[in-house]
């Protein structure tokens, strides 16, 4: 279009004191929410809380690596949105397997235990989404954050729904299949990760052969 410009093109790259801060103030819920379902999950017996947890600590990871980031070139940070984006792979990997396992042995969990921490967890999460949702279309690194915390809303309503799911039937199975879906859900996330981190990373490579021209 005649009236569009180069800058049309350029994503938010986190680059602002706002940011930074809103990033510090996310980083805080995300690591003291990870400890909190972490430990109701394994008292819980419940595979959805646990998963929950390690998304919450994959955040933090997550949004520490942005701020290390934040500023440096471009391939810098597609090649840090890189790591998140197979690093939440491998997290995916990890509850789909442990899922298949627990639907073997098929402990009944606390569902009592599972809403109650769900709830909370959807209320900080709720938080980080509303602080973070006008950055959701920045660069691979900055668009990163946002795709987490968007999986860790979603997954907090899931648990919440298993808990329901779990007190109705008195049966591990709703657990399960909340735990797969979020599962599906984060090996969705990395992909769409790596592919945006990989076109970064190319046209990265491009402005340098072009600036090499020059």
């Amino acid at each position: 279009m005649a009236g569009c410009s180069c800058e049309d093109n350029v994503k938010f790259d986190g680059m602002t004191a706002a940011y930074k801060r809103i990033l510090w103030v996310v980083i805080a819920i995300n690591g003291i929410m990870f400890l909190v379902e972490m430990t109701a999950g394994m008292f819980a017996s419940s595979q959805a809380l646990k998963a929950d947890a390690l998304d919450f600590l994959g955040d933090t990871a997550t949004y520490t690596i942005t701020l290390m980031v934040l500023g440096m070139p471009l391939v810098w940070r597609a090649r840090a949105a890189l790591v998140k984006g197979a690093s939440l792979g491998l997290m995916g990997i990890w509850v789909l397997g442990s899922t298949i396992y627990y639907a073997l042995v098929l402990d009944v969990p606390q569902a009592e235990v599972m809403g109650s921490i769900g709830l909370l967890a959807l209320t900080a999460n709720m938080v980080s989404v509303l602080l973070l949702l006008r950055h959701r279309n920045g660069d691979a690194n900055v668009r990163s954050v946002w795709l987490c915390s968007r999986n860790d809303a979603i997954g907090n309503l899931a648990v919440i729904f298993a808990a329901s799911g779990v007190w109705a039937t008195s049966s591990a199975w709703p657990d399960l299949i909340v735990a797969g879906v979020m599962a599906s859900l984060f090996l969705w996330s990395s992909v769409q990760i790596v592919i945006q981190a990989l076109g970064e990373l190319r046209l990265s490579q491009i402005d340098q052969q072009v600036a090499d021209v020059r």
